[in-house]
């Protein structure tokens, strides 16, 4: 299986706010960020570094340096994720990826691109919720043609049908998420899911 789902006791804690239903905006978007942080520690565990000699306050030593790493976060909700690969990145740049579901169809329609080159990067792209997985499938497609070879797919919550179909489409982009949830419902939404995490960041519902 190309997924990986956080097991650690705070991404249970802010994912636990993210799923109530009584929590504000402005407390939803501090626990996306706090939730956020376990799984980019997973996902940059195996980054490419540059090694060069540094010098302490008392002789010289081997450092090691990230470099060419860029997040893509999928708009809008991927929005409420990338505070955190801010934060914990050095030198990270930020490409974007418009696309809006479909209500009725439930396929993604794009709206906006705006991507570097990608083709020696390590690409981050943060979808908060994989449910059917078209979105995430577009956004690789789209980063892949900006030449991105090393992907990995930042998500909180995915559903087996997302999983699935990101495995059939891109087989070799890694998901980390912090949860694995039952199945989506009739209306394509993820459940228990913590319903629809872009009006719930911006207080659009």
């Amino acid at each position: 299986m190309n997924l990986t789902v956080i097991d650690h006791p705070l991404t249970r804690h802010y994912l636990t706010v993210l799923r109530d239903r009584t929590t504000e905006p402005q407390q939803f978007r501090a626990a996306a960020r706090g939730l956020t942080y376990t799984p980019v520690l997973e996902a940059t565990k195996r980054l490419p570094m540059v090694e060069h000699d540094i010098e302490t306050p008392l002789e010289v030593t081997r450092g090691h340096t990230v470099e060419n790493v860029v997040a893509v976060p999928v708009l809008r909700a991927g929005l409420g994720m990338l505070d955190a690969v801010l934060d914990m990145i050095p030198g990270v740049k930020v490409g974007f990826a418009g696309v809006a579901r479909n209500e009725e169809t439930a396929l993604p329609q794009e709206y906006y691109s705006k991507l570097p080159d990608l083709s020696d990067a390590s690409v981050l792209i943060c979808e908060p919720m994989l449910a059917t997985g078209g979105s995430l499938s577009w956004a690789v497609d789209k980063v892949k043609s900006s030449g991105a070879r090393d992907i990995t797919a930042l998500c909180v919550v995915t559903a087996p049908e997302g999983v699935k179909r990101m495995y059939e489409d891109h087989p070799d982009v890694h998901i980390v998420a912090a949860a694995h949830d039952r199945e989506l419902n009739d209306d394509f939404y993820i459940v228990p899911g913590l319903g629809d995490m872009g009006d719930r960041l911006f207080g659009t519902l």
